[in-house]
């Protein structure tokens, strides 16, 4: 079973900035964590327009709860997450969960 990280970001003050920062230095951080499956990111758009959506939310799979506490705990999660504080001026909620799939 697929275990997933979910990142969400808040409203950056600079967007620009954050995502140039994003794109060419901390998706290459992320990309460098050890048994890290998948990794995908896009900038949020609200379904209902009183509601505020996360400026990015990116979501990174690992093979087990375990495998994603092990990748954190290395140099390359530890220097990904450190990373977080150079660009995140609006914020960052993780949360992690197991996947189930419906079909």
């Amino acid at each position: 079973m697929v275990h997933r990280v979910v990142v969400s970001y808040g409203q950056p003050t600079d967007p620009a900035a954050f995502d140039a920062h994003y794109r060419d230095a901390h998706a290459a951080l992320a990309l460098k964590v050890p048994g890290l499956l998948r990794f995908t990111w896009g900038h949020g758009k609200p379904m209902d327009p009183s509601q505020p959506a996360p400026y990015l939310v990116a979501e990174l799979d690992f093979e087990s709860e375990q495998a994603m506490g092990e990748a954190f705990g290395t140099p390359e999660g530890q220097a990904a997450a450190g990373d977080v504080a150079n660009f995140a001026t609006g914020g960052a909620t993780m949360a992690h969960f197991d996947v189930h799939e419906v079909r």
